[in-house]
């Protein structure tokens, strides 16, 4: 018999963990090869996880709702395979040799192993001084949080007023190298006075204040300080609800607070005159829909031209690594999908620069079924290069989308609306009624100057605003 460690798989490019939802199996059930064996979330779809062998399941290292890193063993199995061989004693005098020998060697290990676990004893002696003060509030935090929490001089004050995003809203290392990242005083000696004067009594207060009084620097920053850990913690009065985030909602609003700090945001908008691709989608909806057996809706329609764009604009279609920037390929357009909770999920449209019209509307149409019906597959909802959200389905007429990290850009739809509009012609111009919309083009301002970024957007208002009224589909 052997044993086989099932790991976490890969889930998605932008995707470092998942949430243990469920498990299939129980110990000591017996394991088909591709079968189930638990589930798991992550911010962007729930999958099943199959087994890469047959065997038995011996032993479970997770419980349900337990946070899980990819690459890290989830299950054990037991599968077939050669026996060790088993000796069995025929005679006394061949049992003694090998009860020595095994003796020997057991007493080697233990005195190979004694420099080490002094080593490691010393060690933990070295790291065993008192951290931060255990919180009067009774909020648990890692020895690890600990540990950066007193090297960086982070107070108990501080550390209670953080938001956490791990299980239950425990304050995790991201979490706290976040908060080091984002507006914190350079030194602990610039915050510290202030969170004591909230968290002490008041006799050792008074003892503390004339020391720091004489010097006239100290006292400008510490307004900003206090400002900053007080407000965090909202109040709630007696008549409120109190609602808890789901799983979903929670990696949501984790993913959307990463990407505003990764990525330095800047927008371009563009009123676009999309009169003639509403007027040759009214006259071949219905004929289109009779021969394919698909709906033809606006979003294909736009997501052929923003293709077209990117295929002009390839230093559109890239992603950063560090200091480097790695020029996609392969034109893979995510759309955003609004599911019934209010949360939104990301399929992607892969090669979409590869698809005509007819393969668009089938690809928008089948993604947008299964994505609302909880039926994606891990890879539909990765390697996306630029990302498209609808938010004129909701009656905007505009919005600043957030870009999808890894990618650098995302174009918000706003809603298609009748205007007057000033029409020029040969024989001078006039007001008519047009069918508008704005385009919202959010994207990287790091590696995306306001040159290429407005000149993008721009190309896919001129691709729309060309639209042949004579087109076959």
């Amino acid at each position: 018999m052997s044993k086989f460690e099932l790991k976490l798989p890969q889930m998605g490019e932008s995707i470092a963990e998942a949430t243990l939802t469920a498990w299939l199996k129980e110990v000591g059930d017996t394991i088909e090869l591709d079968e189930a064996i638990f589930e798991i979330a992550t911010d962007k779809v729930d999958s099943e996880v199959p087994s890469e062998v047959e065997g038995v399941l011996v032993e479970k290292l997770f419980n349900v709702d337990d946070v899980i890193k990819v690459g890290q063993t989830v299950a054990i199995i037991q599968t077939e395979g050669p026996e060790e061989p088993v000796v069995e004693p025929t005679a006394e005098p061949a049992e003694e040799p090998k009860s020595e020998t095994r003796e020997e060697v057991k007493q080697e290990a233990i005195a190979s192993a004694v420099p080490e676990i002094e080593q490691t004893v010393v060690k933990a002696k070295e790291t065993a001084k008192p951290m931060v003060p255990a919180p009067a509030s009774g909020r648990f935090y890692s020895p690890l949080v600990r540990n950066i929490a007193q090297k960086e001089g982070i107070s108990m004050a501080e550390l209670d007023a953080m938001i956490g995003t791990g299980k239950e809203g425990r304050v995790t290392k991201n979490d706290i190298m976040a908060y080091l990242e984002n507006g914190r005083s350079r030194t602990a000696s610039e915050t510290e006075p202030e969170e004591v004067t909230k968290t002490i009594s008041p006799e050792p207060i008074a003892e503390a204040i004339p020391e720091p009084v004489p010097e006239p620097p100290r006292p400008a920053p510490a307004p900003k300080k206090v400002t900053q850990t007080s407000k965090v913690m909202p109040t709630p009065s007696g008549q409120d609800e109190i609602i808890e985030m789901t799983r979903m909602g929670k990696l949501i609003a984790h993913h959307m607070r990463e990407s505003i700090d990764t990525s330095a945001h800047v927008q371009s908008f563009v009123e676009a005159d999309v009169t003639h691709v509403v007027q040759w989608r009214d006259k071949v909806k219905a004929a289109f829909e009779q021969r394919e057996g698909e709906k033809l809706t606006f979003t294909p329609i736009f997501l052929e031209a923003i293709a077209k764009a990117l295929k002009l604009h390839p230093m559109m279609n890239i992603s950063v690594d560090g200091d480097t920037v790695i020029v996609k390929k392969n034109i893979n357009i995510g759309m955003a999908v609004a599911l019934e909770d209010g949360n939104l999920i990301v399929p992607v449209i892969k090669g979409a620069d590869q698809l005509n019209l007819v393969g668009m509307a089938r690809a928008v149409n089948d993604l947008a079924r299964r994505a609302r019906s909880n039926d994606l597959k891990p890879e539909e909802i990765q390697d996306g290069t630029y990302t498209v959200t609808n938010v004129g389905s909701f009656g905007s007429i505009m919005g600043t989308p957030i870009i999808n990290q890894p990618q650098v850009g995302i174009l918000a739809l706003g809603a298609i609306r009748k205007v007057p509009a000033v029409i020029e012609t040969e024989d001078g111009d006039y007001v008519g009624i047009r069918n508008k919309m704005f385009l919202s083009h959010s994207y990287d301002h790091r590696v995306v100057n306001g040159a290429l970024g407005g000149t993008f957007v721009k190309t896919v208002a001129e691709i729309l605003e060309a639209w042949d009224l004579n087109r076959e589909y």
